[in-house]
């Protein structure tokens, strides 16, 4: 039994869910997030045991600690596993990465939550940010702080856990995207190393089970999804149009597309509708260079950019980090940027897992709102999490 902190639209509980584990509850603020994550692992996989004493809705876990601090306590011995991991944006690399973004604070959230429930063993995901000390300044000279990485080992450890962490790059594990992340496992059984010993020795025969050769290009990932496939109104933007499924091109693809109708429409597919001028310019962008790298208005390599960066993609490369924002990337053969479903599949969400919400947003919303892009972004991937999931439960097993 495990419960998920921060739990976003649900990629790691889907991975879980895979790997065997039953879900206590999640905790989400947001509640398009949220939304997302109940239609596909509460409505349709029936996945968590949800507490009667809990609403079964989008929730901030300073509420939670507030108001059901007794009915936590009561949790204490009877849960196995906590997993997830605060918000990222205040500690990735790609960011602003201010001190004193509000979101980082949410890692005292997380430590009093630990304090409370008593997990057994511990799963934390975050960004490499994670793991690089903000810059300040001490007795008038620039330095750098002490990571939150750091931080939370020395917290954990005086809880009586054992902790061990790594930095792992997500294309190693059959994700084809360039995603490092910080992985953190502690345990109050000892020897935590043993659970990254685990992965890394379950990884072969996990992608050989999923049919999986190592690297994942973009194009074999997300081939059966171009526009050339063809497209119809879509369902829930009518003023826009949705992609349809092509040929089925790869075993990555036929993994992604395991539970689908034959007939279905992929979900979230839908299509931008820039200007001419926008496609003209991603035109030039796409023809600058054989290889994925992100131009910039300074490189002077193409008229017309304005944004502070853009990475055209190329059909044989492995996806750089999908990000929240939708034309940070240009499709690798079509003068377009990715469609949902086009970055949920390079994050290893399967067809059927559905996305609601709005698709996008703008300006200061990007603080507050949570559409589909960011949704998708912001996930761990379940790819990933199952095979993590295994090498728990594995654990557990042998206790």
């Amino acid at each position: 039994m495990y419960i998920d902190l921060f739990a976003g639209c649900g990629g790691l509980s889907l991975g879980l869910h895979k790997a065997g584990w039953t879900g206590l509850f999640a905790v989400e603020k947001n509640k398009d997030a949220f939304s997302t994550l109940q239609q596909n692992l509460i409505v349709n996989r029936r996945h968590f045991q949800w507490p009667g004493w809990l609403p079964q809705t989008n929730l901030d876990i300073n509420e939670l600690l507030k108001n059901y601090e007794e009915e936590l306590i009561e949790l204490r011995g009877q849960v196995q596993l906590l997993v997830g991991g605060p918000p990222c944006q205040g500690f990735s690399m790609a960011g602003k990465r201010t001190g004193n973004d509000i979101r980082n604070r949410l890692y005292n959230s997380y430590i009093k939550f630990v304090e409370i429930v008593e997990p057994e063993m511990l799963f934390f995901e975050n960004v490499h940010g994670f793991t690089v000390g903000f810059k300040r300044k001490y007795k008038g000279k620039p330095t750098k702080g002490e990571p939150y990485s750091q931080k939370l080992i020395k917290r954990l450890r005086k809880l009586g856990y054992d902790v061990a962490h790594e930095v792992i790059m997500m294309s190693d594990y059959g994700v084809p995207q360039k995603r490092k992340r910080f992985i953190l496992f502690a345990t109050k059984r000892g020897k935590a190393k043993i659970f990254f010993d685990r992965l890394s020795q379950r990884k072969d025969e996990f992608l050989l089970d999923k049919n999986i050769t190592l690297p994942v290009s973009v194009s074999e990932a997300i081939g059966d999804l171009e526009r050339r496939h063809g497209q119809v109104q879509s369902v829930d933007s009518p003023r826009f149009m949705n992609g349809l499924y092509g040929e089925v091109l790869s075993e990555y693809q036929s993994l992604m597309r395991a539970e689908i109708n034959v007939n279905a429409v992929p979900d979230s597919h839908r299509f931008a509708k820039p200007k001419q001028e926008t496609i003209d310019l991603f035109e030039r962008l796409m023809n600058v260079s054989d290889e994925a790298i992100r131009i910039t208005p300074k490189m002077g390599l193409v008229e017309g950019l304005k944004k502070r960066g853009v990475t055209p993609l190329k059909r044989n490369c492995v996806c750089p980090t999908i990000t929240s924002i939708p034309d940070d990337f240009i499709h690798y053969s079509e003068p377009r940027i990715l469609t949902v479903r086009e970055s949920a599949r390079i994050q290893s969400f399967p067809d059927d897992y559905v996305f609601l919400g709005k698709y996008t947003t703008g300006g200061d919303r990007r603080k507050y709102d949570v559409p589909r892009y960011t949704q998708v972004a912001n996930a761990v991937p379940p790819l990933f999490a199952e095979l993590v999931g295994l090498v728990l439960q594995e654990m557990v097993n042998d206790e």
